[in-house]
């Protein structure tokens, strides 16, 4: 099993704790918890980075809300401050365990998901030969 040096140090660094905050507000800019987060930006990632570094940072608690799409659901998510963090430590880990997986693990990776999933089955699909000769034959897209 390989073993990796200095991720602790990259996961602090401002450079990478911006990248995070970066994405975690994506799509989400002009809710209130990111705004406030926002406002003093500098401030609120310094102070991240100095619990990081002393080992004080302690996750907040969960705001929990219900979604009525096509059922109803009950959600917990975590403060954007901690949203932060958590992708802060995802831009550390992901590429050293991205690098692990088979090349036909579709969840939850980049340029993969679902209809690349699908796509890969249908390849998979059109290759077998059917017992007749010829292939299966399969014209119709899933997607």
């Amino acid at each position: 099993m390989k073993t990796y040096n200095n991720l602790f140090e990259k996961l602090y660094s401002f450079g990478n704790l911006h990248l995070a905050y970066l994405k975690a507000r994506k799509c989400k800019r002009y809710r209130k918890d990111i705004l406030e987060f926002s406002y003093a930006l500098e401030e609120n990632l310094l102070k991240v980075q100095q619990e990081l570094l002393s080992q004080a940072y302690q996750h907040a608690g969960y705001r929990e809300f219900t979604v009525r799409d096509s059922k109803r659901r009950q959600i917990k998510a975590p403060s954007f401050r901690d949203r932060v963090i958590h992708h802060a430590l995802c831009n550390v880990i992901e590429p050293l365990f991205d690098k692990g997986f088979i090349f036909d693990s579709y969840a939850c990776r980049k340029g993969k998901g679902t209809h690349g999933a699908i796509k890969r089955l249908e390849q998979f699909l059109k290759s077998i030969p059917d017992p007749a000769g010829g292939g299966l034959g399969v014209k119709k897209n899933f997607v």
